[in-house]
């Protein structure tokens, strides 16, 4: 069974990232609009799918989840966007993004 890695935009424009199993994003987002379960999205409706990964493995997927969770909001956005130079800029130390040059968006 597959699983998937999930990041919304709640209505106050904070992000919430999940896992969860199945073949269809659409049962779990359904979930999420409908207040179904008691947790971080529940007053935060409604919300907006802004990204999602397919994995094969549910512990892949939860890898994912705990990695992104830990990012910054500037970089979240970033993989949001697919603008992968800033995600990769983004990873580095403070001290190393300092000494290198920041990659814009789209010119």
């Amino acid at each position: 069974m597959s699983a998937f890695v999930h990041m919304l935009r709640c209505a106050d424009g904070s992000y919430y990232v999940g896992s969860a199993r199945g073949e269809s994003l659409d049962r779990r987002l359904a979930e999420h609009q409908a207040g179904t379960h008691a947790g971080y999205t529940y007053h935060r409706r409604p919300v907006t799918l802004v990204y999602a990964e397919w994995f094969d493995r549910i512990v892949d997927a939860v890898a994912a989840e705990r990695r992104i969770k830990g990012w910054s909001r500037a970089k979240k956005e970033a993989l949001i966007a697919e603008d992968w130079d800033r995600v990769q800029f983004l990873a580095k130390r403070p001290a190393a993004r300092a000494r290198s040059s920041n990659p814009t968006t789209s010119s």
